[in-house]
């Protein structure tokens, strides 16, 4: 399977490449989240995973949002380790 890549431009207009580790809604938040780290980490290698909300347009375009608050941290923290422990257990 094809990993999905998302390009990030930051605030001083430098592109880089992020695969998409995976994304999910929360309800309790009405928002959408994506979890991306830096294209090309080897298997070995420990990787920075960055978390964003996102809105999906119509052109299938997105535009990230920054996490805003402690509690929207702590809820990304959760999903993710249970993401890590879902993929432990099949392998």
């Amino acid at each position: 399977m094809d990993a999905e890549h998302i390009t990030i431009v930051d605030a001083e207009g430098n592109e880089a490449l992020y695969e998409i580790l995976f994304t999910f809604d929360s309800e309790d938040f009405g928002k959408s989240y994506v979890l991306v780290y830096e294209s090309g980490a080897g298997d070995d290698e420990e990787v920075n995973v960055l978390a964003f909300s996102y809105t999906e347009q119509e052109d299938g375009e997105g535009e990230l949002q920054d996490i805003e608050s402690e509690e929207e941290w702590d809820m990304i923290e959760e999903v993710m380790n249970t993401f890590v422990d879902e993929n432990e257990d099949n392998e």
